[in-house]
């Protein structure tokens, strides 16, 4: 996911490093567990049923959902009450292909040859804290230097989503993560390693052994499953995207690792080759998929394997020429994969996989609502919550939340947001975070609450 520029250069390794020291400790910024919540006379989608539960009761204790009822449960004297009138109640929002430090950043910010790292954490810091503010309180991140900024968002130091992270991709020579520069030559003959790898980017791994290697390195640093390019891409300046990568041997490798720890592969690839050798080699999940035939969609329903995809567009402001080009197959084909990964019953998951163009941030709840052009409200709904939040529970015990997401039912964790109206009925209401998201409830906390006078 890059282009032939020193996109690196001026980045050490100690970015990764700033980015808890910065915001962590006893900071103001840290936030205490609220008190119990009600929420009375509410509609409540619950995630998995079209059916809504009018006129209900929901009490939050804790950071869990303690009781969904038709009549007033028994609360304490500081217990908060919501009214929830004319509204409905939904879990919170997942996206389960982010970048979320190089979705903050453009190519310019990194390339700046004086840049300050702490000046580039402000960027991430804002977008991590608006992904929450539109209503996403889980991600996963299939790619990037993560885990300090998870570990300062779980601390309560900084506002951001719960993060299920896979740390560095994992890429063979030549493949999709291959993130060198025109001028960085292969370490295995030449030694050092790239700057992207001394990033935490990405990992440059060929042959059995380096691919154990990496996953395992990924995992020792808190990955919840790994992520592994299998198939070129459309962002990347040396793989076509028709091209497979890895063999069997190398991914059967990464697939035996994540499993020894309780996890899984998920894989980048486009392709029917590509899917296929991965789904073989036992891969649960595969990203992207947009180039899929009838045959390998049958495949991946045979062996249910997740199929995590994305609503794309011909064209953004700062794309390049490279880029646009090595798309279109990509973008014609999503206009058959949606329509008929629904009619084969595969497991869809969504994500949007915005990278580099950090305007686009603003778009998220907006690319989700784009599905209505073959999905349901309800459908829509069910797999940005519920068919999300299973994907996210294939982690096993390898997930940083114990907890059940993406539904409202007891005993769940309470991630919660009260849209002002029905979005079964106007799915419109979910691109407009800002106006039609009253309360957002995330591990138990308030965090946007319309109904009082203070801010954020």
């Amino acid at each position: 996911m890059t282009f032939n520029k020193p996109l690196y250069a001026p980045l050490p390794m100690v970015l990764t490093v700033l980015l808890f020291a910065l915001f962590s400790g006893n900071s103001a910024q840290a936030q205490a567990l609220s008190q119990a919540v009600l929420f009375q006379n509410v509609s409540v989608f619950t995630g998995s049923s079209e059916k809504l539960l009018t006129h209900h009761y929901v009490l939050v204790q804790g950071n869990r959902i303690a009781s969904i009822s038709a009549i007033p449960p028994e609360i304490s004297a500081d217990t908060q009450v919501i009214d929830g009138t004319g509204k409905t109640l939904i879990p919170g929002l997942i996206d389960v292909h982010v970048h979320l430090i190089f979705g903050a950043l453009t190519m310019r910010d990194m390339m700046t040859p004086d840049v300050q790292p702490e000046d580039l954490y402000a960027k991430v810091y804002e977008a991590s804290k608006q992904t929450l503010l539109q209503g996403f309180t889980s991600v996963r991140d299939v790619g990037g230097p993560v885990f300090a900024l998870q570990k300062a968002i779980d601390a309560g130091t900084v506002q951001g989503p719960r993060i299920w992270p896979s740390g560095a991709m994992i890429s063979q020579t030549s493949g999709h993560g291959d993130l060198r520069t025109p001028d960085e030559r292969s370490r295995r003959f030449f030694g050092p390693i790239s700057r992207a790898e001394n990033f935490g980017a990405t990992f440059i791994a060929d042959g059995r052994d380096e691919v154990l290697t990496a996953v395992r390195e990924n995992l020792r640093f808190g990955a919840s499953q790994i992520k592994l390019m299998a198939g070129g891409g459309t962002s990347s300046a040396y793989d076509p995207v028709d091209v497979t990568q890895y063999t069997f041997d190398e991914m059967r490798a990464a697939v035996e690792s994540a499993e020894d720890w309780g996890t899984y592969v998920t894989v980048h690839a486009y392709t029917p080759r590509a899917i296929q050798r991965a789904i073989k080699a036992g891969v649960k999940c595969i990203e992207h998929g947009q180039l899929l035939d009838v045959e390998t969609l049958r495949l991946i329903k045979k062996h249910k394997v997740w199929l995590s995809t994305q609503y794309l567009v011909e064209d953004t402001p700062d794309m390049d020429p490279l880029r646009r080009a090595k798309r279109k197959p990509v973008i014609d084909g999503q206009k058959t994969l949606w329509p008929l990964a629904k009619k084969m019953k595969i497991q869809l998951a969504w994500g949007t996989d915005f990278l580099f163009e950090p305007w686009l941030n603003a778009e998220r709840n907006a690319y989700l609502v784009k599905l209505n052009t073959w999905f349901t409200p309800f459908e829509i709904l069910k797999m940005a919550t519920y068919d999300n939040g299973r994907l996210l529970a294939l982690s096993g015990n390898r997930s940083p939340y114990p907890g059940t997401v993406g539904v409202i039912q007891v005993g769940a964790l309470a991630d919660l947001i009260l849209v002002d109206g029905n979005p079964l009925v106007d799915i419109s209401l979910i691109a407009q975070p800002e106006a039609k998201f009253w309360v957002i409830v995330k591990d138990g906390r308030i965090v946007k609450n319309r109904f009082e006078t203070r801010g954020f």
